[in-house]
């Protein structure tokens, strides 16, 4: 997934993006609204995780400001504010969930995917495709696991990555700047056959049935 992660306790920012980014995730930071609100604009994240009290502002009134404008993208808020109306004023604001610090980094992972997958209108962790010459594949978005006729397969954190965009889209058709958008944050060096050259290995470990091209558009799997 593509994050924002709106959080000025350095520590706590570095250590919340390097999981996320060993999970395959892209993450930018920033300690600002001002700029949050900018990058937010600019770019279509899949979740954004957001503390209420940052040097510039309240967390809260962008919320607020983003739920007005009609943004729909997910929100998780992590704060040290424990209160029950500190929860509630959150919730009520347009956030998704509430973790409140310090938070076990897994857990974290649990309620990012949870939130994506009820966004993407299946809250269903478990997906099962259609391999080649009907193998059967089941996708375990909860636990990031992938059964190829009853084996496990093991993907990278890229390989997940990209499928897990997929998945989370059936039948939509993504452009490769759209899939370069999702895999990769601000400043990443991106090869210009990055997402050619996973879709290779993701259709060489479950089947070329899988992942369909739609030439000159980009890549879907089917609903």
């Amino acid at each position: 997934m593509r994050i924002l992660l709106v959080e000025d306790e350095r520590y706590l920012a570095e250590a919340v993006r390097d999981h996320l980014l060993a999970s395959g995730d892209a993450v930018d930071m920033t300690d600002s609204v001002v700029e949050a609100e900018i990058m937010l604009r600019g770019t279509p994240y899949d979740v954004l995780l957001l503390d209420l009290n940052l040097p510039d502002g309240k967390g809260i009134d962008l919320l607020r400001g983003m739920r007005r404008a009609g943004s729909v993208t997910p929100c998780i808020i992590l704060t040290a504010q424990d209160q029950i109306s500190d929860r509630i004023a959150g919730l009520n604001a347009g956030a998704d969930d509430y973790l409140v610090k310090p938070f076990d980094l897994n857990e974290l992972s649990a309620r990012l995917l949870a939130v994506a997958r009820r966004y993407s209108g299946n809250p269903n962790p478990l997906i099962r495709l259609s391999g080649d010459e009907g193998g059967a594949i089941e996708v375990d978005l909860a636990s990031r696991t992938v059964l190829v006729n009853g084996g496990q397969t093991d993907l990278t954190s890229r390989e997940w990555a990209l499928l897990d965009q997929l998945l989370r889209r059936p039948g939509a058709t993504l452009s490769k700047a759209q899939l370069e958008e999702a895999l990769y944050e601000f400043g990443a060096e991106i090869e210009s056959n990055t997402v050619e050259v996973y879709v290779s290995r993701l259709r060489r470990k479950l089947g070329k049935a899988v992942i369909h091209t739609v030439r000159g558009v980009g890549y879907r799997i089917e609903g």
